[in-house]
């Protein structure tokens, strides 16, 4: 379903006292100096799907600030969004400093956050992902189940049940009194249901992705060999079903109560997998490549992702946010990267700090500079 931002409103958002850019659809590239506020930008769209964005705020940070001000002030992004040809008013932010939790509206009226799932699906890539195949597996679980998230909005929820049920049962198991074993029971079979979920939700959207790779052929950017090192994710992709996961997963928890105790953490389950990528042309670990071939490989990921879930006539198409990738790119792959994205008929929002980086963008996407004093148009189609 042909999804894209029309227009877009910041109010006391970050360092934006208000902003506002008509957008029309295109895709985006936005240039300016470091800390003019281009990320800032990005982290606002991003805040138009559940969750806490692509930088993890909490509400209270992303509120605008001025000298002396301890709590950051109450906020809004509001934006209009074409979908199958239709404007849909969205808008999300808090209505006092503060504030514990943020209202999403839909049309006017206040609905739960997970409908933005039914209007936004984005996959992002930041300059914080840089390490991803250098840092521990916590980032790249992270990282694989945002992708999840675009195809499966149910993950996310999934994913939450399941770490709500397992920081419950730690605090029991760890207590400075014995723990109820039948109110554990019920916290190992919530974990049990929702981590067989997550697992075949990850085993089916790698199965997914490397078909996406496979059929992509010879391309500018490294293909891949995905894999997940997770026992009760590699289950499911042994074919394994959710209904033989859960029962398993459940006896395994149960079975390591003691262990856990002793450890202070839980030592099995779907929080414990990792994504596994090797360069295929090369046959070696993704950890082993060059900075530029490791972004490259992440970047083709996204771009999988995207092109997989372009173009369903029951979901909305993907929006990319590409924070600081260009510059990591060499001109032949650059050029790749914005005929992939147009070609492909998606919106990106793309940042960078020299013009030139998207000298193949213009005249054929919306141009921006950002700038403390406000933002410019550069560039139209």
């Amino acid at each position: 379903m042909r999804t894209a931002l029309a227009s877009l409103t910041l109010t006391d958002f970050r360092s934006y006292e208000r902003a506002h850019v008509e957008i029309g659809g295109r895709a985006v590239w936005l240039v300016g100096p470091n800390g003019a506020g281009k990320t800032n930008l990005l982290e606002a769209v991003s805040l138009l799907t559940p969750g806490r964005g692509l930088r993890g705020s909490s509400l209270a940070e992303v509120g605008r600030r001025m000298p002396g001000e301890a709590v950051g002030r109450a906020w809004a992004i509001s934006a209009v969004v074409e979908q199958a040809g239709e404007p849909v008013r969205l808008g999300t932010g808090v209505e006092a400093p503060g504030a514990a939790r943020r209202l999403v509206r839909l049309e006017g009226e206040t609905v739960p956050p997970g409908r933005l799932a039914d209007h936004q699906r984005q996959v992002w890539l930041t300059p914080a992902q840089d390490r991803l195949f250098l840092e521990g597996a916590a980032e790249r679980r992270r990282f694989f189940d945002r992708l999840v998230f675009a195809a499966e909005p149910l993950h996310a929820a999934h994913a939450s049940a399941y770490e709500r049920a397992q920081r419950e049962r730690m605090r029991l198991l760890t207590g400075d009194e014995a723990p109820d074993p039948a109110w554990l029971s019920a916290l190992e079979a919530r974990m049990g249901e929702a981590g067989a979920l997550i697992a075949a939700a990850r085993a089916r959207t790698l199965s997914a992705l490397q078909a996406e790779i496979d059929t992509r052929g010879e391309r500018p950017f490294p293909q891949a060999r995905l894999s997940l090192t997770g026992e009760w994710e590699m289950m499911a992709a042994a074919g394994e079903g959710v209904d033989a996961i859960e029962p398993k997963l459940v006896a395994a928890l149960a079975a390591a109560r003691g262990r856990d105790a002793a450890a202070g953490r839980s030592l099995t389950g779907p929080h414990r997998g990792d994504l596994e990528v090797i360069h295929a042309e090369k046959d070696r670990p993704a950890a082993e490549c060059s900075t530029g071939e490791q972004k490259a490989l992440i970047l083709n990921l996204v771009l999988a992702q995207a092109a997989r879930l372009s173009g369903a006539e029951s979901a909305p198409d993907p929006i990319l946010l590409l924070d600081e990738v260009a510059a990591h790119l060499d001109r032949r792959r650059r050029g790749a990267l914005f005929d992939e994205i147009l070609a492909l008929g998606l919106q990106a929002f793309l940042t960078g700090t020299d013009e030139h980086l998207f000298e193949d963008l213009k005249g054929r996407a919306l141009g921006v500079r950002v700038e403390a004093s406000g933002l410019a148009i550069l560039d139209h189609e």
